[in-house]
């Protein structure tokens, strides 16, 4: 599931109808090609409204854009400390202009809100208009390990609006799903396509599995809001059976690479990174495919399709 970057802050208000009237003037201005007076603008919205969080993560983008970086910096900063939960992803930025530490994930708040507020146009965004086949692809590459073979238990992380489950349709006896964004999860429940849902981290959702009782796990376009993805080589391993199959897509960094956090606020991952995390989690046969998983403004995003065994 990868919506296209939108800022949290273009979806909330600050509560005072001239501060917001500004704040459109400026996302108007940067638009137009003139961030430095979008940044002059937001100055002033946010004289009016000094609390409002997203704004000042505006502001940090507005003066990113016209290459005031040190300002940037100190907006951003302000975001997270007006809102810990960091809804506007401003801790990512930061990560990127070298700030602050890459975080392992990014904050959950910021998953949560980009994705409710993403789910009643997720499919015609992705399918329509961007090209996406993320979970064709990991159906494709699944026949190709197991031929006709049927599932008695699979899981599908971060399931979204439930595109992964349409792709697997009759191949799964029972299929469950999890995701971090209720109103995603509100869709797919929908769709009856899944005989399980819940709301939460994929860990956590894991861990709460017994060892051994799944025989397949997928999770089409999910790793991109992950970093070390060790943890989740290893909780996957520990409930799949002996003759399990682990299947995802992940945007691709260099191959050399280990985990790159990229311009979009998205992570890419290195062959490297996967290789030597799958065999540590006690994955044996790891096959990693490029291929191309969508289109973002224009462009080819390239990625792996990875299938994981045991044996």
């Amino acid at each position: 599931m990868t919506p296209a970057s939108d800022p949290a802050s273009s979806r909330l208000t600050s509560g005072d109808p001239i501060a917001d009237r500004r704040f459109q003037r400026a996302r108007d201005y940067a638009a137009g090609g003139d961030p430095a007076a979008a940044a002059e603008l937001m100055e002033q919205a946010l004289e009016i409204a000094p609390d409002w969080a997203a704004g000042w993560f505006a502001l940090g983008e507005f003066r990113l854009a016209a290459a005031l970086e040190t300002e940037a910096v100190a907006a951003f900063e302000r975001a997270i400390a007006l809102d810990p939960s960091d809804r506007c992803g401003a801790t990512l930025r930061l990560a990127r202009l070298g700030a602050r530490p890459v975080p392992d994930v990014p904050p959950a708040a910021h998953v949560r809100d980009l994705f409710d507020g993403y789910a009643a146009r997720f499919e015609d965004s992705l399918i329509n208009r961007l090209g996406y086949r993320a979970p064709a692809t990991l159906a494709e590459a699944i026949t190709a390990f197991t031929g006709a073979r049927r599932f008695a238990s699979g899981l599908d992380l971060g399931c979204g609006t439930g595109l992964m489950a349409r792709a697997l349709a009759r191949r799964v006896d029972r299929l469950d799903g999890v995701d971090l964004s209720a109103a995603m999860i509100d869709v797919a429940r929908a769709s009856r396509l899944y005989h399980g849902l819940e709301v939460g981290d994929l860990l956590a959702a894991l861990d709460r599995r017994a060892d051994g009782t799944l025989d397949l796990v997928t999770a089409a376009d999910v790793f991109c809001y992950l970093g070390d993805l060790g943890a989740i080589f290893a909780a996957v391993a520990r409930v799949t059976t002996a003759e399990g199959l682990f299947a995802f897509t992940v945007e691709k960094a260099g191959d050399d690479e280990g985990i790159r956090l990229g311009e979009g606020l998205r992570y890419a991952h290195g062959r490297r990174h996967l290789e030597t995390a799958g065999r540590a989690a006690g994955w044996s046969r790891i096959s990693l495919e490029e291929t191309v998983l969508r289109r973002d403004r224009g462009q080819d995003v390239v990625g792996f399709v990875a299938v994981f065994t045991k044996s």
